[in-house]
């Protein structure tokens, strides 16, 4: 049975593709590129740089990837993957159980690490990318360099065969420039980051991503830079301190039937809400995704995701991972 655009474009308004493994790549050590597509060569749901997808394997794990290839293309979507076997399992299944040629669901592209920059502004932007972060850095590098802003794309790494798309990245790029820093697993001989971001430009932008001590780095460099100015996507959820964890336990109580139900210490606002029998879909369970984004609308929560902005904290969690700092949190539920 052939899949038409059309029935590509009614599953997409369902939320969810399945497309065809058509490729996977060998990019680094430990990292291999997907090429996703759809089976009939229809074409694919438009994306921008940045954007990321769920994928939904065939054991029932569901993990987020960035898409890292131009969103101009419409015929394909390309994720890299580091296997990480210290990791929750969700890279090395995908690098045990994804073969060619196997049909994958995925869900339509989602974005919360935008370009704020458009084509008319004069601006030079600069791209930060540590490891397996350079993902959604490389398809912005793409859209930068086909809007005609100017850009510097710096990618560390422990040396070159841990760096993927090194050489597509070297370039050429007709509006960028590409650097390469590799440390041989010692930061202090990479790049000098606070070196680097000591100045900010005339309306330069600055995005980054990369493994937690980097994303530190870049944080702490980019610190007296303008409101608005930096822009960051955490791959995977910074180690939270002890302290920073409530300990107690506290009531979330479902504002369209008056329930209330019991959150414990060590269980999460989602978990606690399914065992009650009301579903919340989650998806990256650490914050990352806003799969679980819920309204609130009374109480005092405690935020730990690394995906809402402070407007948007006023008025909503993220169920995997927030907490209460008031004894009752009333949800829009």
């Amino acid at each position: 049975m052939q899949t038409t655009q059309a029935e590509t474009q009614a599953a997409a308004g369902a939320g969810t593709l399945s497309l065809l493994v058509r490729q996977i790549r060998f990019e680094a050590a430990g990292i291999n590129s997907y090429e996703l597509v759809d089976p009939n060569g229809a074409e694919l749901p438009p994306f921008d740089a940045g954007s990321h997808l769920d994928i939904h394997l065939p054991n029932g794990v569901v993990r987020q990837y960035s898409l890292c290839n131009p969103p101009s293309e419409r015929h394909r979507y390309v994720i890299a993957v580091l296997r990480d076997d210290k990791g929750r399992g969700g890279s090395k299944a995908l690098h045990d159980i994804l073969h060619v040629q196997d049909i994958v669901t995925v869900s339509v592209p989602r974005n919360h690490f935008k370009l704020a920059q458009s084509g008319t502004q004069l601006g030079k932007v600069i791209l930060l990318a540590g490891g397996i972060g350079v993902t959604p850095i490389k398809s912005m590098a793409h859209a930068l360099d086909e809007a005609g802003v100017p850009f510097d794309l710096h990618y560390c790494a422990r040396d070159k065969s841990t760096a993927a798309f090194a050489d597509t990245l070297a370039g050429p790029w007709r509006h960028g420039s590409s650097f390469f820093h590799y440390d041989q697993g010692r930061p202090e001989q990479g790049l000098d980051i606070a070196g680097l971001l000591r100045q900010q430009a005339d309306d330069a932008h600055l995005y980054y991503c990369g493994p937690a001590g980097f994303m530190n780095a870049c944080a702490e460099a980019s610190s007296h830079w303008q409101p608005g100015t930096v822009h960051s996507e955490h791959f995977k959820a910074p180690a939270a301190p002890v302290s920073d964890i409530p300990a107690g336990s506290f009531i979330v109580r479902i504002a369209s039937t008056g329930a209330d139900i019991a959150v414990g210490p060590d269980t999460s606002i989602a978990a606690a809400l399914t065992a009650a029998g009301v579903f919340i879909p989650t998806s990256c369970e650490a914050g990352l995704c806003a799969t679980c984004k819920i309204g609130y609308l009374e109480g005092e929560v405690e935020h730990h995701d690394y995906i809402l902005d402070d407007n948007e904290h006023q008025r909503y969690l993220t169920a995997c991972v927030s907490r209460a700092k008031s004894a009752l949190l009333v949800l829009d539920l």
